[in-house]
């Protein structure tokens, strides 16, 4: 044996036990303890002694194989992917989904920008990447994707609020109180939303609005909210009628127009428009019907109102 013979060669004075014909030893230097096993195993491949085990080179082979396919899976950008499926089919795969706090958005479109397959794995599914594509839906301010093992994923969402519908030409938005567009209108409860029509709307509305809604029965009633040059208000009421509104003291305006209707009933008359532009005086525009009843009415005199000829004494 090579470690019988180095004791022996160093029992005879012999320069020390050898590798290779090189000296590992010198006066009574000790290997340490670690590398004993290792330099015993290179000694006997030297002096022709090791005997490989059984089935060695079958496993080499297959080590050799197995990492190379790891290293072509790897340059090929494929580990995710195996990765995936080696752990969906061990009791990983997503087979449920959460979602909370959607009202306007669709969970179809929420599901949509998970990206799931059936088979999509939780261990290597990445919720950071889900969470910023559920974040580009329209209606989404905020997301959050958690995963819940072994096979469940929470999303929760906060939407933007809807302050009020705007509409420019043909198209017909809904949009938050900042002024900003969420979504193209799309029908349902979003009907209920206050109507803006104009350019500028959006950026006078929240302030206008507030003090429109001081008299509850007048907003009520009110169907569309009309900025007229960017400078001041129309209002479209739900019979019909449009108050013309001045550029400045509005809501002097809209007490004295409050105040008209609850002592003289003027918004349930027969009247297009009421144009509070001037502020000497109030315009009141009646509709083509009542105009041209009107016109009759003085046109026809009764006879009774006819003058009689004067009868001299």
């Amino acid at each position: 044996m090579p470690a019988l013979k180095w004791r022996q060669g160093w029992e005879r004075g012999a320069a020390g036990p050898a590798l290779f014909g090189l000296p590992l030893s010198s006066g009574h230097f000790v290997l340490p303890r670690m590398l004993r096993r290792p330099v015993r195993i290179l000694a006997r491949l030297g002096v022709g002694e090791f005997q490989a085990p059984r089935f060695s080179a079958a496993m080499m082979s297959a080590v050799l194989i197995l990492s190379s396919s790891a290293y072509g899976a790897y340059l090929g950008g494929h580990v995710e992917g195996i990765v995936q499926s080696i752990t969906a089919r061990t009791g990983f795969a997503v087979d449920q989904v959460k979602v909370v706090g959607n009202r306007q958005t669709s969970e179809i479109d929420i599901l949509d920008r998970l990206e799931l397959d059936g088979w999509t794995s939780l261990i290597g599914f990445n919720a950071e990447a889900a969470r910023e594509r559920i974040a580009t839906l329209p209606w989404i301010e905020v997301a959050a994707v958690r995963k819940v093992y072994p096979h469940t994923l929470e999303v929760r969402v906060e939407e933007r609020e809807a302050f009020a519908l705007w509409q420019q030409g043909d198209a017909l938005s809904v949009i938050e109180r900042n002024g900003d567009m969420i979504a193209p209108f799309s029908g349902g409860k979003q009907a209920l939303l206050p109507l803006l029509i104009g350019t500028g709307a959006p950026a006078s509305a929240p302030d206008f609005l507030a003090k429109v809604e001081k008299y509850p029965e007048l907003a009520s009633r009110i169907k569309g909210y009309i900025r007229v040059g960017e400078r001041r208000w129309d209002l479209k009421l739900d019979n019909g009628i449009t108050i013309k509104l001045p550029e400045d003291d509005e809501e002097q305006a809209l007490a004295e127009l409050v105040k008209m209707d609850h002592d003289n009933g003027l918004l349930s008359r027969d009247i297009a428009a009421v144009d509070m532009r001037l502020t000497d005086r109030l315009v009141v525009q009646l509709t083509a019907e009542a105009a041209t009843q009107r016109e009759a009415a003085l046109n026809e005199k009764p006879k009774s109102l006819k003058r009689k000829p004067e009868t001299k004494i």
